[in-house]
């Protein structure tokens, strides 16, 4: 059984209002982040997610259930003690939260002059992060001499400067641009596979939990709407707001002149079904669409389609028009060979 450095037990959050009555951020979450992982946690603003990801170091207390960070509740730790779990618990943000009066070397140092260490350890920890996040040519320079991917490379650096086990990365790129983006991601990875940590982000980006993230949550209104490893989730996801946050991704929609048309029902006998393919797995690349009419005779019309792959996993969807008269036929058949299919729709 994987272990877990972070367990939502029921955490709910509550805030009291001045005119009476509370406002309820967090409903009952249920939640494990696996040790070693990257999870993701993506929802809408105002879903819940910040103050979610606040829990893990005590930032926010739960009004009930329970945080559990490397087996310690953290809303029942004494001050003492949740002064040693946030040693164990980096944090990453979106504006980067650097002081601009002092150097990239000075910035990256000070959570270890706050924990009190040694001044003789202190330098050579700093040469040593600054080198890890490619910074040793800037290290003597102030955030206003850096670029937005600089100044969160400083970032990453301070969160890792007291040796946590868990990263905390709080919207870290989502004020990045697309290719620094993918150079900051690739550093968590780097982070991730030679550190062993684990690293827990919020987002609202779907693309950010495709290249990087084994595990996912999708919050909805202060619940955990669905949950699972990025490929089980992006493979078939189950909530509309999954299949919200994946059009997007993907770019796999109804085009929006057959979407108008579309219908619970057919109204004819020539009437299409408008049908979603996914493709996982060793079929991602397989042409069984191609089969399904050579074989079956099947006329098919692709509307819409894309290929992607998570880790090392290929992953497809298609959106198909197929005779409503043939459904059945068709959707067995494809099933039958590994390949998800969900009934969107039809029209005449």
């Amino acid at each position: 059984m994987t272990e877990q450095a972070i367990s939502f037990q029921g955490v709910t959050r509550r805030y009291p209002q001045k005119g009476g009555g509370d406002v309820v951020a967090l409903h009952e979450i249920r939640l494990d982040v696996p040790q070693g992982a990257i999870t993701g946690i993506i929802g809408r603003s105002g879903a819940g997610k910040s103050t979610l990801l606040r829990m893990v170091n005590g930032l926010e207390r739960p009004s009930s259930g329970k945080v559990m960070v490397n087996g310690r509740d953290v809303g029942a730790a004494s001050d003492a003690s949740l002064r040693r779990i946030r040693r164990e618990v980096g944090m990453i943000f979106q504006h980067f939260n650097l002081l601009a009066s002092r150097t990239v070397a000075e910035n990256i140092a000070l959570p270890l002059e706050i924990a009190g260490e040694d001044r003789a350890r202190i330098g050579p920890r700093v040469v040593e992060l600054v080198e890890r996040v490619g910074l040793t040519a800037q290290a003597g320079r102030y955030p206003a001499e850096l670029s937005g991917g600089q100044k969160q490379r400083v970032g990453i650096a301070r969160a890792l400067a007291t040796g946590p086990r868990v990263l905390l990365s709080d919207e870290a790129t989502s004020a990045l641009d697309p290719d620094t983006t993918r150079q900051v991601l690739a550093l968590l990875q780097d982070i991730n596979r030679d550190l062993g940590l684990t690293i827990l982000l919020i987002t609202h980006e779907m693309a950010v939990v495709r290249d990087i993230c084994s595990h996912v949550a999708v919050i909805e209104a202060g619940r955990i709407v669905e949950a699972g490893e990025t490929y089980a989730v992006f493979s078939k996801p189950a909530h509309p707001t999954t299949r919200s946050f994946l059009t997007g991704v993907t770019g796999v929609a109804v085009p929006q002149f057959i979407a108008d048309r579309m219908r619970d029902a057919p109204q004819d006998s020539q009437a299409q079904a408008v049908v979603q393919v996914t493709f996982v797995g060793s079929h991602a690349t397989d042409p069984m669409l191609a089969r399904l009419t050579a074989e079956r005779r099947v006329t098919v019309n692709i509307l819409a389609g894309a290929i992607e792959e998570i880790g090392d996993k290929p992953f497809g969807s298609l959106i198909v028009a197929l005779p409503a008269a043939r459904l059945d036929e068709s959707r067995r058949f494809l099933q039958e060979h590994g390949l998800l299919t969900e009934v969107l729709g039809h029209v005449g």
